[in-house]
């Protein structure tokens, strides 16, 4: 608990940058699934140079055309706005016949339904918010509660940083990967939490708080290295081995786990020190 105040001003300043980010961005921080457009993954027998599909797009009206390539080159991700399936199909398919275009994926979004999408999306992640505040104030006290709920604000805050500082889009998978996060990351401070709670009860009279809350941190601390280590093996596969459509979702997911781990002792755990040590509580 020495290096709290440390951890909270490097916390709070990576978000401040994140944020910052994320507004710059604007519309640009979302995929398709909120703003509308249509997506295709070519794959092809050869490299392909991003320039060539650019400068065929570009003579088609297309110049708003995001493409991406991945796979070594292999790989092209062709994102644009509006329904333009067809035209992107026609040109990979005259100019680059030679070269073995298969689909990979194809998804295409109206406006209407991507603002649908985006609405929904933040009410999930809203009432999944509420829904803690009330559940570990019931389990716990308010003081848990409170900083266990700005605790999962900044998890999320910190991997939607993270997308917008490395330029990836935040689509419907991630929102998942986002509401697993916050499962997560309430599971590994609940944990600490408890045995908090416990060694309140009993060691409060003759201990000071932080020295309590690193007694317990320490108790928990092998549980929290090996949940974290074995679930993030797994998701560590997914990112590598599991190709470009789960790339996003497991990136967001791994971002998570640490940045879960990391804040159920060094956010959490101080911000119930402040809030025991404001509102006077025993």
């Amino acid at each position: 608990m020495q290096y709290r105040k440390t951890a909270i001003i490097a916390s709070s300043c990576f978000i401040l940058i994140g944020l910052i980010s994320f507004a710059l961005r604007g519309s640009a921080n979302f995929g398709i699934d909120f703003t509308g457009g249509t997506l295709v993954r070519y794959k092809f027998s050869e490299v392909v140079q991003t320039g060539d599909v650019r400068n065929w797009l570009e003579e088609i009206g297309l110049s708003k055309a995001t493409i991406q390539s991945y796979d070594n080159g292999k790989g092209i991700l062709i994102k644009t706005p509006g329904e333009t399936r067809k035209e992107v199909e026609n040109i990979i398919n005259n100019k680059f016949a030679s070269l073995n275009p298969i689909v990979e994926e194809e998804v295409t979004i109206g406006p209407v339904v991507g603002r649908l999408l985006k609405k929904q999306a933040l009410l999930a992640m809203t009432f999944a918010l509420i829904g803690i505040l009330l559940y570990i104030g019931w389990r716990f006290e308010f003081t848990f509660g409170f900083a266990a709920v700005i605790c999962i604000f900044h998890d999320v805050l910190f991997t939607v940083g993270i997308f917008s500082l490395t330029r990836k889009e935040i689509s419907l998978s991630v929102i998942a990967a986002l509401l697993t996060i916050v499962g997560y990351s309430l599971n590994d401070t609940i944990v600490v939490f408890d045995r908090i709670r416990e060694n309140l009860k009993f060691q409060h009279k003759h201990r000071n708080i932080p020295e309590i809350i690193n007694t317990s941190i320490n108790q928990t601390l092998s549980r929290t290295i090996i949940t974290a280590g074995t679930t993030l093996l797994p998701v560590l596969a997914l990112l590598f081995l599991g190709g470009p459509v789960i790339k996003d979702f497991a990136f967001a997911l791994a971002i998570g786990i640490l940045i879960g781990t990391y804040s159920s002792i060094y956010i959490a755990s101080p911000l119930l020190i402040v809030m025991r040590k404001n509102l006077k509580v025993r």
